[in-house]
């Protein structure tokens, strides 16, 4: 990384090193969660393939609807977890310790899933997203500290490289713990994703002088009575919840759906809820409640895109698994690495979307923010389009040729890039100064939202591997595209003069 840095007049002092001409703490973030996301996406390519595998070959042996369903839950609760780790950035720990400690609860979650035990596989997952969910909302709430300016014209482009370390992560994990999970052991291929979260912690903690002073501090801190107060309240939801299950489990009719079906609805009822607990609140300025108006359009876009892309680890593996060629040009390769399909194409085609966006500005010609989000879900749509023809070609035994999934991911990638990167940073462009963190972790409710919808179908027992199920998810897309592009001109005036 040191090759990258380079040096730009500060007008005052000199000159300032920076990462590609940005803040030199992009370099130190960038690695931080390169490495998290290498743990993350690399278990997550092993996951649904390791529930449905056969015991008999190392696997769990559940249905497919099951480990679909644990699948989006699991991923869904990694998501919602992001708003109390937005909380205890703002009011406890602030963004810096949050990510530190989080990081050290993802890898023991990725290690205790190297114990061949089903009871610690459980566990460990739950210790994974409660530490993702933490470090997702405060690590990106960091980038945006890089830019006191929110209107800054490198804060786009910043995000984007923030992003193409996740791709870089997310790329290299499918292709080393995807094959040593699948074709050494599914357990070793946990412990990998474990070392890898202790190398990101290793970046993190080396990089604590390029951070922004602001990531240090707590803007809202509880005081004592609080804390304590919250305390109490938390220990007792706590033992109300081990004393159900408890007796559930006691009466012999415990199942996973017990877990399931309360989670996968706290996932589709907190995220209302707190969109309108956040928008009514009477600490939030005239131009603050207008843009949470302008912004719960952005969440319901980005609730319905996330819905669809977040099926690459499922349903897409699953029809990978069961439906496609694993061989290419006579060379055979394992199921989960269809899953560096996406971050290949991120990292191939960001820079050239931060050229053109840059370049758009300069001509005033860029697309407004709702364009992009329209875009965005359009191309999601058609990708499901493009999944109802292939389900179709794959009748009987017939599987069909890996090109079908790759044109998927291509077009999945086109709309991610439209809509992602932008909704990052204008999250932290449109968040009350009250709720900085906390604002991040709203943004990663919509993807509770998304991937909690996909969950309930699967509970209520909706087949996955029919043309039916792409065709209707990708015209409800194409749909909500068309429905936001005609009406983005009602929704600007509303941003309070964020573009």
């Amino acid at each position: 990384m040191a090759s990258s840095l380079t040096s730009v007049s500060t007008g005052t002092s000199g000159y300032e090193k920076t990462f590609l001409g940005h803040p030199r703490g992009l370099a130190n973030l960038f690695m931080t969660e390169m490495w998290e996301r290498y743990s993350f996406y690399g278990m997550r390519a092993l996951l649904v393939l390791y529930l449905a595998t056969n015991v008999a070959d190392g696997g769990l042996g559940m249905n497919d609807a099951t480990a679909v369903a644990i699948y989006s839950v699991y991923n869904a609760m990694v998501y919602l977890l992001a708003l109390p780790g937005g909380w205890l950035g703002d009011r406890v720990w602030g963004a810096r310790k949050a990510v530190a400690v989080a990081g050290v609860v993802i890898m023991t979650g990725h290690f205790l899933l190297a114990v061949p035990a089903q009871i610690s596989f459980f566990v460990g997952l739950a210790f994974i997203a409660a530490g993702s969910g933490v470090l997702k909302a405060n690590i990106s709430t960091m980038v945006g500290h890089l830019y006191p300016d929110k209107n800054d014209p490198r804060r786009d482009g910043g995000f984007t490289i923030f992003y193409m370390g996740i791709n870089l992560g997310a790329f290299v994990a499918p292709l080393t713990i995807g094959w040593v999970g699948q074709k050494v052991s599914w357990h070793l291929g946990f412990a990998m994703a474990g070392a890898g979260m202790a190398i990101g912690l290793l970046f993190y903690f080396l990089g604590f002088r390029n951070l922004s002073p602001e990531s240090s501090r707590v803007p809202a801190p509880l005081d004592a009575a609080a804390r304590t107060a919250l305390t109490k309240k938390a220990l007792i939801w706590l033992a109300v919840a081990a004393v159900a299950y408890a007796v559930v489990g006691l009466s012999g009719v415990f199942t996973i759906d017990w877990v399931l079906w309360p989670l996968t609805i706290l996932g589709l009822a907190l995220p209302a809820w707190y969109l309108v607990r956040v928008k009514r609140d009477k600490d939030l300025d005239q131009v603050e409640r207008s843009r949470m108006s302008a912004y719960v359009w952005f969440f319901v876009a980005a609730a319905v895109f996330w819905a669809i892309y977040d099926q690459s680890g499922s349903t897409l593996s699953l029809f990978a698994k069961d439906n496609t060629e694993s061989k290419l040009f006579g060379f055979s390769f394992p199921e989960s690495w269809y899953q560096s399909l996406n971050p290949l194409f991120v990292m191939a085609l960001a820079p050239v979307f931060a050229w053109v966006w840059v370049a758009l500005a300069k001509r005033s010609k860029e697309p407004s923010t709702l364009s992009k989000f329209a875009f965005g879900l359009v191309l999601i749509g058609t990708s499901f389009g493009v999944m109802m023809l292939a389900q179709g070609v794959a009748s009987g035994d017939t599987r069909v040729s890996p090109m079908w999934l790759v044109s998927v991911y291509l077009i999945q990638t086109v709309g991610e890039l439209t809509l992602s990167p932008v909704g990052l940073s204008l999250t932290t462009k449109l968040a009350p100064h009250k709720y900085a963190s906390q604002m991040m972790g709203v943004w990663f409710l919509a993807v509770t939202a998304g991937d909690s919808v996909i969950a309930l179908l699967q509970l209520i027992g909706a087949p996955t591997d029919t043309q039916w199920w792409f065709a209707s998810q990708g015209i409800l897309a194409v749909l909500g595209g068309v429905a936001i592009f005609m009406y983005r001109k009602r929704v600007q005036p509303l941003m309070g003069g964020v573009h």
